[in-house]
């Protein structure tokens, strides 16, 4: 776990970066927001989301068919959210 507040910050919007280019999966990110910022284990952190650690699984893992609701329940204790995006198109 990182103990700076700073070194939490810098590793969310990394994540934040690593969602929006593709390069994290959201299942990727909820695991490293998980282990690098909180170092909770798996049932400490699906209890403090009011989720269960069969879905946190899930999510982890990048499986099932997960609701928005629950996907915004492990993001917002990180000051995140769900959200849509423009997709920007490489015109030739």
């Amino acid at each position: 776990m990182t103990n700076s507040m700073d070194a939490r910050a810098l590793l969310i919007e990394s994540v934040e970066r690593g969602l929006g280019d593709g390069s994290l999966t959201l299942g990727e990110a909820v695991r490293r927001l998980r282990t690098e910022v909180t170092g909770l284990h798996q049932g400490q952190f699906a209890k403090m989301c009011r989720i269960s650690v069969r879905t946190l699984v899930h999510i982890e893992h990048d499986e099932g068919n997960q609701t928005l609701k629950s996907l915004n329940a492990v993001f917002r204790p990180f000051g995140l959210q769900m959200g849509v995006v423009k997709v920007r198109r490489n015109i030739r």
